[in-house]
């Protein structure tokens, strides 16, 4: 897990517009280098960037597969396991690759990399057919990881969690939390799907 300690993490349908839940995450104060994006070879942008030919292409497809790579070179990390990967943190590069073996190589261990644990990869993983991406927040504190969980619940996650803490930390997950905002502090209801 990239060196902060504390993350979050939600799961999307590939129907979910990607580009305004990074936009809602972008305008709550988490920069984009903070974000990695697990998606699955079926995602259609997995398509996009699987399908791009920069040379004997049509302009439409050059710059849809250009757009699309470009965006992704602004993130911390992007995976796509069978297709590819770009990494931008130095953080996420070594998460990513600390168990071993390379990003391309099993998707829970990119998770594992990351900072959930075995039992929890394997479930996320098994999830991530269906669901279609995976946005991951690094975070330097734990009221910021929980804010980002509340974040990724509000755009649509159908599962969202945070990482690095312990168990006592999250038992009281559910409760009202008061989270530090750019124009002072938010009280916040959790809500538990």
């Amino acid at each position: 897990m990239p060196a902060t300690g504390t993350a979050a993490y939600g799961m999307y349908t590939e129907n979910a517009s990607l580009p305004d839940i990074i936009c809602t995450l972008s305008h709550a104060g988490f920069d984009k280098a903070d974000i990695c994006m697990v998606l699955s070879s079926t995602h259609p942008m997995a398509s996009v960037v699987r399908d791009a030919r920069f040379t004997g292409a049509e302009p439409k497809q050059n710059a849809a597969g250009a757009r699309t790579i470009g965006w992704f070179t602004q993130f911390g990390a992007v995976v796509i396991p069978d297709v590819g990967f770009f990494v931008r943190s130095q953080a996420y590069l070594h998460a990513l690759l600390e168990q071993g073996s390379s990003p391309l190589c099993g998707e829970s261990r990119i998770l594992v990399g990351l900072g959930l644990s075995a039992e929890e990869a394997k479930r996320v993983h098994s999830s991530m057919a269906d669901a279609g991406a995976l946005l991951f927040v690094s975070c330097s504190e734990r009221a910021r990881a929980e804010w980002a969980v509340e974040l990724l619940r509000s755009t649509g996650a159908r599962d969202a969690a945070s990482v690095g803490t312990s168990e006592k930390e999250n038992a009281g997950f559910g409760d009202t939390l008061t989270v530090p905002g750019q124009n002072g502090e938010r009280a916040l209801a959790a809500a538990t799907i």
